[in-house]
């Protein structure tokens, strides 16, 4: 067993995107934190792979984004699922905490 303290991983970057890899040695899931300051696009983007992806909302809010400019909006406990071959992406209105697990690992 292991536990993971995410307060430890409250850093933002000023202007992008701040990553912590907090399980990437699993061959069975991946977990990461990003941090995004006001304003930052982590852009939509998808992978040509089969599997699954959350990306749970910790702090603050924006919207999940996806294909053809879909917004969706997103606070503090919300969880996107989808498939990860589906465009997926976020954009902070304030500073937002994001904690994404993909498996399998990519």
């Amino acid at each position: 067993m292991k536990v993971l303290k995410l307060d430890e991983t409250n850093e933002f970057t000023p202007g992008a995107m701040k990553r912590f890899f907090l399980v990437q040695d699993s061959p069975y899931f991946k977990i990461i934190n990003f941090n995004l300051e006001a304003g930052v696009t982590f852009p939509v983007h998808s992978h040509d792979l089969d599997g699954d992806l959350s990306i749970q909302v910790l702090e603050g809010s924006g919207f999940f984004l996806g294909d053809q400019g879909a917004e969706i909006p997103a606070g503090k406990g919300d969880i996107l699922i989808s498939q990860i071959r589906e465009p997926h992406g976020v954009r902070a209105e304030k500073d937002m905490r994001i904690l994404v697990t993909i498996a399998p690992p990519i």
